[in-house]
């Protein structure tokens, strides 16, 4: 019990810390003649390969959910004014992508049905019947 509680969390703080770089990123962008946003392409392939990763490698959809909401209440967190301020995420196109981006992947991620389908129960290897 006392793992599950300890690994819910971890998923919360993984979903944050993602979510910290990701408002970090999410404004960079380079420029070849027309403005290229690799900052907020980056962190949200980043945020989606957490969670499907998540979602593929967990027997449930409970740790994607726990990832992406630590990510999504920091996301959220962050939108806000701080004391002296400052917005680490400014009120335009980078910043609602980045706003509303990881709040439709964890939708799609986490509503995504099971693909691996039902598995046949392991075989019992004192049983002569299975070989």
């Amino acid at each position: 019990m006392l793992s599950r509680i300890v690994s819910g969390v971890l998923l919360v703080l993984a979903g944050a810390v993602f979510g910290a770089i990701g408002t970090v990123a999410h404004q960079s962008s380079v420029t070849w003649g027309v403005a290229i946003p690799l900052g907020l392409i980056g962190s949200l392939a980043a945020f989606a390969a957490l969670l499907v990763g998540l979602r593929l490698l967990g027997h449930s959809r409970l740790p994607a959910l726990l990832a992406a909401l630590g990510a999504i209440v920091l996301i959220l967190l962050f939108t806000q004014e701080s004391a002296g301020g400052s917005v680490l995420i400014p009120n335009n196109l980078p910043g609602m992508a980045w706003l509303a981006g990881p709040i439709l992947i964890a939708a799609i991620v986490v509503a995504w049905p099971d693909v691996r389908g039902h598995r046949p129960p392991a075989a019992d290897p004192r049983d002569p019947n299975t070989y």
